[in-house]
């Protein structure tokens, strides 16, 4: 299975008629955040694949339809969305875990399992803008994602597949500004959940050549700014490939 996954810019190469001559066998699409959602909904339309999207801290116009309690003035939102679907053909993974029985993975066991998939909105909190998280509040978040993913061990031997963040784990791929720092708890759910991958946003490579790809205990992560095609499951060269950023 191929997957397209893209993030913080809105690419040419992605954002043209003919990407699909491009990128002919894609699967799966992984939006990782600050992406104007008219974007998602361009990649859903022209790829005709299933699609999740996270948001960033950026490109939140529509924030409040997916955290109404978010919203300044619920009278005002509830006109606003009373009549309008805003699904953009992608389904939001923000703070949730699912199931997705379209892509099914062999375990251990020679059994058919869904892909099992997570993802997480938002950046470290830097000013009061909307969706960004001190990393308490985020470990917080993960933990509501526990008891679904011990499910998910015991139905089918492991916790989760793909982990989709906005942000980056601390000191893998991150940044020393206060916006870019990356959350200390995403360090810890790796190592106790072991995701085979976690694709994030959020830093924005400038230069190309910069480390794409990393790995932490047994977890692959990748930055998906504009974008980046993986596969899964994972070749044992590509697991090879990836760089080593384990604690000590």
């Amino acid at each position: 299975m191929k997957i397209l996954c893209v993030s913080d810019y809105v690419d040419p190469m992605i954002y043209n008629q003919n990407v699909k001559e491009a990128f002919p066998d894609i699967d799966l699409i992984l939006c990782a955040g600050d992406l104007p959602l008219d974007y998602v909904d361009f990649i859903v339309t022209v790829f005709n694949k299933p699609t999740y999207f996270v948001f960033g801290n950026h490109n939140l116009e529509e924030f409040h339809y997916y955290h109404p309690t978010t919203a300044v003035s619920s009278e005002k939102f509830a006109e606003q969305y009373a009549d309008t679907s805003h699904g953009h053909g992608a389904m939001y993974l923000g703070f949730k875990s699912y199931e997705d029985w379209r892509f099914p993975v062999i375990n251990e066991k020679g059994k058919s399992t869904p892909l099992l998939i997570a993802g997480m909105s938002g950046s470290r909190k830097y000013n009061k803008g909307l969706c960004q998280y001190t990393d308490f509040q985020m470990k917080l978040k993960l933990l509501k994602l526990i008891p679904r993913l011990i499910c998910n061990k015991i139905k089918y031997g492991r916790y989760l597949d793909i982990l989709m963040t906005h942000a980056s784990p601390r000191h893998i791929h991150d940044k020393e500004d206060p916006c870019h720092v990356g959350f200390e708890c995403y360090n810890w759910f790796l190592e106790k959940y072991k995701p085979t991958y976690m694709i994030h946003g959020h830093i924005h490579l400038y230069d190309m050549r910069e480390e794409r790809i990393g790995k932490y205990y047994e977890t692959i992560v990748v930055n998906a700014y504009a974008h980046c095609v993986i596969e899964f499951p994972v070749k044992p060269e590509d697991s090879q490939q990836s760089q080593t950023n384990q604690r000590s």
